[in-house]
């Protein structure tokens, strides 16, 4: 329910200028082009975030005006795959989202190729999840780690190297090659393919398609800041693209890793193609025309900001709940110190803690944990909510806010007594559930129960679609339940680091 008057970016702009931008590059390699696709196709609510008015599946819709000419290829590191990464936007690994990728692409009409498995070396988790692929139809390539990398380009650029992993078949003249995360393999997919095409007499070619950092907005930008916030986990760091400077006196802003890399895939593209260089910088091989779309840079200037905080906040939890590493956790910091961002700069802050206080001042808490929760609305009205022996502070948030959109007063029950009794008995008594007071997820479930009897909780019921998009935080980090239920009413949740319970192990 985005206000048009907090509207940054025009989608059908980008659109227009970066669908030109693709096809152009395209006529340049002989109509065969490998576009290594960064960040996500699907899904983009970084991109949303920061620049409001961005469609989240604006990337796939691009792909939708090119789909007769494209083929994709999805990679995944085995690494990954073992070790079970998860995707935190959808709370899902990468191997699932490897295969939700492949649906979505599907049902949106573009073509799957094939799915690389790379840096391949035998790993458990990842022969099964090759095997459950081809189960399906769907063909499968490995790719091994690349003989002589980083250092010996005569290795690498021959048949020990990229010549050793199986040239992935594609009929189309644009291959996008994706993945779920960073590190995914990517490059290497591309340039193992570009090998075995020049070896076939194809001169086919190779470019990025990234979104951030923007490389024709200045280099502290709050949108470029965000994008080093987004990979404080990666340590990036937006730099000016010294190749760029040196070759054509303009200063555009790249990342370390593509302009530190540079150098070396320049060899590696030289030497795959008998000497012939495709680009002079790191940033001629992009094709981004984000900022194309950027119609207001006052707002985005602002989410961006706010899009930093959020960061920090999860670089926090994540390092309580042993996800981040410290150097992570000190970038986030290091980062909104440069801004001169503070905590309480995220409105729905305060009131949380102070919602958590009056709890505590009060009693409600339960099992001696008080927990507070605030949530903005789209016209800016803040709603809190406090947790007690019936309801998590976020559930009591949501049905608050609901009442509040629906215009009901506060002191109506939403739940009856007898809707909550029976949850409750089936948490403690049937399931031996040691928390039984209800999480968002449930208080959902049980506001629709409760919707077939009862006008007012339909009434709040109807409104739920009004919170998506909405800003919220927590003084305490989410349960599963919580998570999930936010997570499907698409709001944007931070938490302080602290856990809900006194308990090490913590159950539904």
């Amino acid at each position: 329910m985005e206000n048009s008057d907090h509207i940054g970016f025009d989608n059908e702009k980008y659109l227009q200028e970066q669908s030109v931008a693709i096809l152009d590059r395209v006529s340049r390699f002989n109509d065969k082009l490998y576009l290594e696709c960064g960040g996500k196709i699907l899904y983009d609510y970084h991109a949303a975030r920061i620049l409001p008015g961005f469609d989240p599946n604006v990337k796939m819709r691009l792909l939708q005006k090119l789909k007769d000419k494209i083929d994709v290829i999805m990679c995944i590191y085995a690494g990954d795959i073992e070790r079970n990464k998860i995707r935190a936007d959808f709370g899902i690994s990468y191997d699932v989202d490897a295969l939700k990728s492949i649906d979505d692409l599907k049902w949106f009409g573009i073509n799957v190729a094939a799915v690389v498995i790379t840096r391949y070396q035998d790993q458990p988790g990842a022969t099964a999840f090759k095997n459950k692929l081809e189960s399906k139809g769907i063909k499968v390539y490995l790719h091994y780690p690349t003989q002589g990398y980083p250092t010996d380009v005569e290795k690498i650029v021959s048949d020990e190297g990229y010549g050793a992993n199986e040239y992935i078949v594609t009929t189309r003249p644009i291959v996008v090659v994706t993945g779920p995360g960073p590190g995914s393999g990517k490059l290497a997919t591309c340039l193992c393919n570009l090998y075995h095409e020049y070896k076939n007499g194809v001169k086919a070619g190779y470019a990025k398609f990234e979104t951030f950092p923007v490389w024709d907005l200045p280099l502290n930008h709050m949108v470029n800041i965000a994008y080093e916030s987004a990979t404080a986990d990666l340590m990036d760091v937006n730099m000016v693209d010294a190749h760029h400077l040196e070759n054509y006196g303009v200063e555009v802003i790249n990342y370390n890793r593509d302009i530190e890399a540079f150098n070396l895939l320049k060899r590696i593209l030289e030497k795959i193609t008998g000497g012939e260089s495709m680009y002079l910088s790191p940033t001629d091989m992009g094709v981004n025309r984000i900022s194309a779309g950027i119609i207001n840079d006052q707002i985005i200037t602002e989410a961006s900001y706010q899009e930093i905080i959020r960061r920090y906040f999860r670089s926090n939890v994540d390092y309580a709940m042993g996800l981040a590493t410290k150097e992570t956790l000190d970038r986030s910091i290091e980062i909104m110190e440069k801004v001169g961002a503070r905590e309480e700069d995220r409105k729905v802050v305060l009131p949380a803690r102070k919602a958590a206080e009056e709890a505590e001042a009060e009693g409600k808490g339960y099992g001696g944990i008080y927990c507070g929760a605030a949530i903005e609305l789209h016209d800016g009205t803040i709603i809190t909510g406090k947790n007690s022996h019936l309801l998590h502070a976020s559930a009591g948030m949501i049905l608050n806010a609901t009442k509040h959109l629906a215009g009901l007063p506060d002191s109506m029950v939403l739940l009856p007594e007898n809707i909550i009794d029976s949850v409750t008995h089936l948490k403690k008594d049937i399931l031996n559930g040691k928390k039984v007071s209800l999480d968002v997820e449930e208080t959902l479930i049980a506001l629709a129960i409760s919707a077939t009897t009862n006008p007012a909780a339909k009434m709040a019921l109807e409104k739920l679609t009004e919170l998506h998009g909405c800003e919220m935080h927590s003084t305490h980090i989410p349960t599963a339940g919580d998570e999930a239920g936010f997570r499907k009413l698409k709001v944007n949740l931070t938490c302080d680091p602290v856990f809900s319970s006194k308990r090490l192990f913590v159950s539904e």
